[in-house]
């Protein structure tokens, strides 16, 4: 073999040294492009997301959001895209300039028609400060791991964190 072959041999184990870094960088839950944990909770920028079969915009549109604000949580970087899933289970890729590092969430989706209470402190004798109904998309003022304190237009409370979806159980958020 001569010196052009090495080198491209060369070449060829280096990117798969880097993929597999890749990979395993993903594994342990570091994002390949960012750094950021894996999985993470982010929210849609705009009211209009193509979300894509793969990490290009040659791949196909198979749903479009239409709710900015909306939470979709981050499983998987490629470049500039991020795959997300959303409160249902649809996953897909997303551009990452679609998305915002802004936490937001849904008042408890699996439960259809049940409105959740929410408090005035984080504690439930601190009395009620409103009912939501499920499917209410709320703003993350923060969270201390068993309680999270929303807003949205006309309300401002704190709700348990495991009535939501957007925020891990016992995730803190300041």
């Amino acid at each position: 073999m001569g010196r052009k072959g090495v080198f491209s041999c060369i070449a060829a184990l280096f990117g798969l040294l880097l993929a597999g870094t890749a990979q395993a960088a993903d594994e342990l839950g570091k994002g390949t492009a960012t750094g950021l944990p894996l999985p993470r909770f982010a929210s849609l920028k705009s009211d209009r997301v193509n979300l894509r079969e793969g990490p290009s915009k040659d791949h196909r549109t198979t749903w479009i959001f239409q709710r900015a604000g909306l939470p979709v949580e981050i499983t998987a970087e490629f470049e500039i895209w991020r795959r997300i899933r959303d409160s249902e289970g649809t996953e897909g890729w997303v551009l990452h300039s679609l998305l915002s590092g802004r936490r937001t969430a849904l008042v408890s989706p699996w439960a259809r028609n049940e409105a959740q209470p929410i408090f005035a402190k984080a504690a439930e004798e601190s009395g009620l400060a409103a009912q939501l109904q499920s499917g209410v998309l709320a703003t993350i003022k923060r969270c201390d791991g068993n309680w999270c304190r929303l807003t949205g237009e006309g309300y401002d409370g704190w709700i348990r964190q495991d009535r939501l979806w957007g925020a891990y159980p016992g995730e803190k958020i300041d």
